[in-house]
């Protein structure tokens, strides 16, 4: 794969997903799932707590839906609860950015490569998969099916092969956290540490003058 005229300086973009391109969860959405779970209200933060520590193992793909939510809760949610659990965390991730998108549709008309690497279980990354701006990324690779989460240095690979370019100094990695940028950078990635404005995410992809 060749650089496009239109972008000289890069050779393509891997961008995250959560904290990019899609919004985080509101507190009604966090909300909403503690009462699915039968969680008490007025104890969020202890749920939060219980959602992300073993969160990391059910992105890769090391937990089925019921271990990670048996984990969480401490029991057996049973099916139907299962059910409602899914769903519900699932629609706290596919809210999205439209002037991200806005952003990445100009990259993409340009010609600029755009490869999705994204931690998200398997079920999101389904969900994620049948999304309109899904077609602007020429791969998209989810942890879960990855088997691995960044900052492992094995999730960036996939990514960088992908992409087809020989130098990772002409690869912009784009995320929301500074330790996956970190990882990146390592591996020789240009990155940007994107902290929630658009207009940071489209200086990055201009053309050099």
């Amino acid at each position: 794969m060749t650089p496009t005229t239109a972008h000289a300086g890069l050779d393509a973009v891997i961008l995250d997903y959560n904290g990019v391109i899609g919004l985080q969860p509101t507190t009604d959405q966090w909300l909403r799932l503690a009462r699915t779970a039968l969680w008490p209200e007025d104890d969020l933060p202890a749920f939060q707590n219980a959602f992300w520590n073993a969160r990391t193992a059910y992105d890769a793909g090391h937990l089925s839906d019921l271990a990670y939510w048996a984990t969480v809760l401490g029991h057996h949610p049973g099916a139907r609860r299962l059910r409602g659990l899914r769903d519900a965390d699932t629609d706290m991730w596919t809210s999205i950015d439209d002037h991200v998108i806005d952003v990445l549709h100009q990259a993409h008309e340009s010609g600029l490569p755009l490869v999705l690497l994204s931690n998200a279980p398997r079920h999101l990354s389904d969900v994620l998969d049948r999304r309109l701006w899904r077609r602007l990324m020429t791969h998209a690779f989810y942890s879960a099916r990855l088997q691995v989460c960044k900052p492992d240095p094995a999730a960036y690979q996939h990514a960088m092969n992908a992409t087809g370019a020989a130098d990772p100094d002409r690869v912009l990695f784009v995320d929301d956290r500074d330790d996956n940028c970190h990882a990146a950078r390592h591996l020789g990635l240009r990155t940007l540490h994107y902290t929630g404005h658009p207009t940071d995410l489209a200086a990055a992809l201009q053309p050099p003058n």
